[in-house]
């Protein structure tokens, strides 16, 4: 009986406890109020999102187009007159229209145009190609100013008015295709105390062709140690390396340009075009003179 009363508690007992376990039924839920509609004057307009414009522009390309301006000028060896065991003067032409030297008359960055503005901003100091006596002069005696080395470059012609018959010379407008060529004037030394023979260039002067002689003249002259520190900071238009860091005192230092001679130190102080009449004997000769001063260079050393 006892055991009988046992297993009736037990059952109890367990169907208590799963009626317990047994998940109540959730209230539902009350649905939410739905919100009056607007009225129509009431009703905003969609607001149009502006785009802010950039503040930098974007960078065309992945290199600098612009000048070098964070290069310095390396200095060259002083030199000093009494280590100077030989010296040669010579002057040179260089043809813009000669694809090595094209890179000095591109239209993103000419030569001309970088030593006119230099001349305008009083950077740097124009000489007179002639002298007093209206006698070529490259010594760099007669500076000139700002006004006077533009006109020069920029020249003038004769306009003659019918009714009047009056001429007025007027100024041209300037055009840096007209400086096709550039002169330079250089010393090819021999220093003893670093055994070296090298060439330091002198001045630069651009030429332009004069219509009555029918001969390419200077426009004026520049002291190229004066012009290196501007140089330095124009970036050359490079034809292989679009990213090449080259400036166009490189272009002059490292001689990458091609010129033919015109002119030696001689003591009648005669062009190479006063001593010969004929265009090819003229490049013979300058090849001539090229080939003795390095000749000379090739006797200092035994082997």
């Amino acid at each position: 009986m006892k055991r009988i009363l046992s297993i009736a508690i037990l059952v109890l007992l367990t169907a208590f406890a799963y009626a317990q376990k047994k998940p109540t039924k959730l209230a539902p839920k009350k649905a939410a109020p739905v919100a009056a509609a607007p009225a129509a004057d009431t009703v905003k307009a969609p607001v149009k999102t502006v785009k802010k414009k950039l503040k930098v522009p974007p960078k065309d390309g992945f290199y600098a187009r612009k000048d070098i301006d964070s290069t310095e000028m390396v200095p060259l060896a002083d030199v000093r007159e009494e280590d100077v065991f030989y010296a040669k003067r010579i002057w040179r032409e260089i043809d813009l229209r000669d694809t090595v030297n094209s890179a000095l008359r591109s239209p993103k960055s000419r030569l001309i145009d970088v030593l006119i503005a230099a001349i305008k901003k009083d950077e740097l100091t124009a000489y007179s190609p002639i002298d007093s006596a209206l006698n070529e002069d490259d010594a760099f005696n007669n500076p000139m100013s700002a006004d006077s080395a533009a006109k020069s470059a920029l020249g003038t012609a004769e306009v003659s008015n019918n009714k009047t018959g009056t001429v007025t010379t007027v100024v041209n407008d300037f055009n840096p295709e007209l400086f096709l060529k550039f002169r330079i004037k250089e010393d090819w030394i021999f220093d003893t105390k670093r055994s070296i023979f090298e060439p330091r260039i002198v001045g630069i002067a651009p030429l332009k062709y004069n219509e009555v002689s029918k001969q390419w003249q200077p426009v004026f002259w520049v002291y190229y140690p004066e012009a290196r520190e501007i140089l330095t900071k124009k970036r050359l238009i490079n034809t292989n390396n679009d990213a090449s860091s080259l400036s166009f005192d490189d272009f002059f230092i490292r001689r990458l340009f091609s010129s033919y001679i015109v002119k030696e130190s001689n003591p009648g102080d005669n062009k190479i075009r006063d001593i010969i009449a004929d265009p090819k004997e003229r490049l013979y000769e300058s090849e001539r003179i090229k080939k003795s001063v390095l000749d000379y260079e090739q006797g200092l050393w035994e082997y």
